[in-house]
């Protein structure tokens, strides 16, 4: 017979790690949704529980001849791939650096929670999502910080939405004779 304990056991991993996680990852994951970008907070939730995951782990099995730190080597090239999957090129512009950055950033918040430093782990998402934000602001607030990428960016945008509205002018409606004839003839095919 399993007892209670036994079946809500998660060993070697425990509850408060994995609840540091998950928070630890939507501390960050929600800033990035509300700011719309790529990387959300149930993709946040999930690096972080798979970071922590595999460093508890690896802390459990290990024994004086493995090294643990080779498995925060591989947790660091695991998540570079996801990196490399935010980061693209858009219209010669690098975008995401950023999100790939938090991502990163996740990463070895949950290689501090996994390693046993759940409160540490926390307070630096708070840190990251003030980074984020404080940026933000300064951006948004002061004209010096929107140069390059930004500054490319807003061209960009600006240059889009020139050649959409010639798009809409080109394809209108005909005038309104034309559109008259149109019409009546419709009218008429029905009526017929």
């Amino acid at each position: 017979m399993i007892t209670a304990e036994a079946f809500f056991s998660i060993a070697p991993l425990n509850w408060l790690g994995l609840l540091c996680a998950v928070v630890g990852g939507g501390i960050i994951g929600i800033e990035r949704q509300v700011c719309g970008k790529p990387v959300g907070i149930r993709t946040s939730a999930l690096i972080c529980v798979g970071a922590y995951i595999f460093v508890t782990v690896a802390t459990a099995v290990s024994n004086g001849a493995t090294d643990n730190s080779r498995i925060i080597g591989q947790v660091v090239t695991g998540v570079g791939f996801l990196d490399a999957g935010v980061i693209m090129a858009r219209d010669g512009i690098v975008v995401g650096v950023t999100s790939a950055a938090a991502i990163w950033v996740q990463a070895a918040i949950d290689i501090t929670i996994g390693s046993g430093y759940y409160l540490s782990g926390i307070k630096l998402s708070f840190l990251t999502v003030c980074i984020l934000v404080g940026v933000n602001l300064l951006e948004n607030t002061f004209k010096m910080f929107q140069r390059g990428v930004h500054q490319q960016l807003a061209q960009v945008k600006i240059r889009r939405r020139k050649v959409d509205a010639d798009s809409c002018r080109q394809w209108s409606l005909a005038p309104a004779e034309t559109e008259g004839s149109l019409r009546r003839n419709y009218e008429n095919e029905v009526e017929g």
